[in-house]
């Protein structure tokens, strides 16, 4: 199954995004704010790679910081755009691709949730990512990330999920290709249209890597520091997942690397 050679910009999925997968972000907020929780009052600034719709840079530039968001996606720049306007909150937003993108200054805070890390073509995408992202980092800044792991990707991604939401339904296809280390999904999209339901597609696909790879690269690239936490209390907080079986330690880690100082 050959990788493509750019990350996809989803158009359906960036404009349901919101409607079908709110419920989701519990565990991601509760990793987010046991990691960064203590350094949050030190930074000054931040960006969310990779950042949909916009709610966690809005959550951080209501704190005060000031915050940049970069996507590759056309439809959720707009989207994060239109939010930030609704919100008075100050939000630039820049269409890039996670493994070129440029800001306008350094920041303190790097951060990439959701398994957008994942999304990446190669695995080899990740010693770019990790370049670009130390670029844009100030001297000792930090960058927060989390991934799905082999273990996830093999122990309950395949199967088929059903969402359904009103004027939406989303059928969901999922497997693992073990031989490429490349997870997919093919996604099924239903939309009203007025008294008509019009069926759209979209295919999604991750890769993912080990922790002695992810450490490697980032030390590669300028990272002096490297944390770990399993994602596995997250989840098992919150209702929805607390009781799914295939959820255990080793499917999800969040990381908090820090760029060298000098």
């Amino acid at each position: 199954m050959p990788g493509t050679s750019a990350i996809q910009p989803y158009r359906w999925l960036a404009q349901y995004y919101d409607q079908i997968f709110t419920r989701l972000r519990s565990p991601i907020d509760e990793a987010r704010k046991h990691v960064l929780n203590p350094i949050l009052p030190k930074l000054v600034s931040a960006c969310d790679l990779a950042c949909g719709t916009g709610t966690t840079a809005l959550g951080l530039a209501s704190k005060g910081i000031k915050m940049f968001g970069v996507d590759i996606s056309p439809v959720m720049c707009r989207l994060t755009r239109e939010k930030a306007h609704r919100t008075g909150l100050s939000l630039r937003v820049l269409r890039a691709d996670m493994r070129r993108f440029r800001l306008p200054e350094p920041v303190d805070l790097i951060i990439c949730e959701f398994d957008a890390l994942n999304h990446v073509p190669r695995k080899a995408d990740l010693q770019v990512v990790a370049k670009a992202v130390a670029r844009a980092l100030r001297p000792g800044g930090y960058f927060y990330f989390d991934v799905n792991n082999r273990l996830a990707f093999e122990r309950y991604w395949p199967g088929t999920l059903w969402i359904e939401k009103p004027g939406v339904a989303v059928v969901m296809h999922r497997g693992f290709d073990r031989l490429h280390e490349r997870a997919w999904t093919n996604v099924e999209w239903f939309i009203r249209d007025g008294r008509c339901w019009r069926r759209r597609h979209e295919r999604v696909e991750e890769v993912c890597w080990t922790f002695s790879e992810i450490r490697h690269t980032l030390h590669q690239a300028g990272f002096a520091h490297l944390r770990k936490w399993d994602f596995t209390p997250f989840f098992k907080n919150d209702p929805l997942f607390k009781n799914n079986p295939l959820i255990c330690p080793g499917c999800r880690t969040a990381y908090l690397a820090r760029r060298s100082p000098a």
